[in-house]
């Protein structure tokens, strides 16, 4: 099975039930790679194993919506089918009905959202995601990084006290796939194209770069200074990268004391939606284990050694909290409201 596997990465492709998944091969092939030890190269297969079972997870999600909608769409009909005209009058007024304070619903939870997002614009915590980190990462971990800042702007609009989000450095692939997400265009953040360096010029003395290699532990979040994230997928390849750019800029650095809480089953890199939902829970609680106990996953928390399936988080989902696909359609919907598509009208 697994030389299956690797034979049709080799080829460019994996296959996801019946759906190929391509693999840009020749990008991977471009990405300037140190040397793998055998462990590495054992986590590897392992990575590449996960990646054949997630695609193949999510074909299979994507046939039982279709199935499912079908289901609901066939008893809908059969329901109308079934009525008299008075009777079918009523069935297609208290759809309506309900649709609209769905909808109503919906818009006043937006409208609230973009009230906190506001105002944490104008006076919230600032949160740096480093995108300078791009040429790094073949396709597959672009998008994977990718969802996990589309998790991170949906779990800060829905957070009571949310932070004021920068994107900086975004320009290439990365820009080009943030631009496809559904209103991207409409997020209440900041898309700097410059390097957060060049962006904050003014104010380096408040940079503080958060890394696990740094020796300063973070004691409290202060609201001048300015916490940066790398945005790296580096599946272990680039340890001490983030430490290095910050040393090299002269800017601050620090960790977050996870140690001081709680024992990690490996090291303490965690994904870039977990620190920013970490700091957004400190924020609220003011505590930090609370913030590190509620977002953490339990298997990192775990002794022992952890297979890829467990210990890698890729797509920036969490345990607990919202999955990417919710995201994705609150996200189209919120779209689709906005371009006036919102339709009154049940199919009959």
């Amino acid at each position: 099975m697994l030389s299956n596997i690797l034979f049709a990465m080799e080829e460019g492709k994996i296959m996801a039930g019946e759906e190929e998944v391509e693999v840009d091969v020749e990008q991977q092939q471009q990405q300037p790679c140190p040397p793998l030890s055998k462990n590495a190269q054992k986590k590897l297969l392992k990575q590449q194993r996960y990646e054949v079972k997630k695609a193949e997870k999510k074909a299979l999600l994507k046939e039982q919506k279709k199935r499912e909608g079908e289901r609901k769409r066939k008893e809908w009909e059969e329901k109308l089918a079934g009525a008299t005209e008075e009777e079918k009058q009523q069935l297609i007024e208290s759809r309506k009905c309900l649709r609209k304070e769905r909808m109503d619903q919906r818009s006043d939870e937006k409208g609230k959202k973009m009230q906190r997002l506001t105002k944490a614009k104008e006076n919230g915590q600032n949160v740096v995601i480093d995108l300078e980190f791009d040429h790094l990462m073949n396709s597959s971990e672009l998008h994977s990084l990718v969802q996990q800042i589309m998790y991170c702007y949906a779990v800060n609009g829905r957070c009571s006290c949310p932070a004021h989000l920068w994107l900086t450095g975004c320009q290439g692939e990365m820009q080009a796939q943030l631009q496809r997400l559904p209103g991207f265009d409409k997020w209440v953040i900041e898309k700097e194209n410059r390097p957060y360096i060049e962006a904050f010029q003014d104010q380096k003395e408040r940079l503080v770069y958060l890394t696990a290699d740094s020796e300063t532990t973070l004691d409290v979040l202060d609201p001048k200074h300015i916490y940066i994230i790398g945005g790296l997928v580096d599946r272990n390849r680039w340890k001490g990268l983030t430490m290095k750019k910050a040393e090299d800029q002269g800017i601050q650095t620090a960790k977050l004391p996870i140690g001081t809480y709680l024992k990690m089953s490996s090291s303490q890199v965690l994904t870039v939606n977990q620190v920013v939902e970490i700091l957004l829970k400190y924020l609220e609680t003011g505590d930090w284990k609370t913030s590190f106990f509620e977002v953490i996953p339990q298997r990192k928390r775990c002794e022992g050694d952890n297979d890829i399936e467990q210990d890698e988080d890729t797509e920036g989902k969490d345990d607990h909290e919202i999955k990417i696909r919710d995201i994705e359609l609150e996200e189209e919907s919120e779209e689709k409201d906005d371009q006036g598509s919102k339709r009154q009208c049940i199919e009959s």
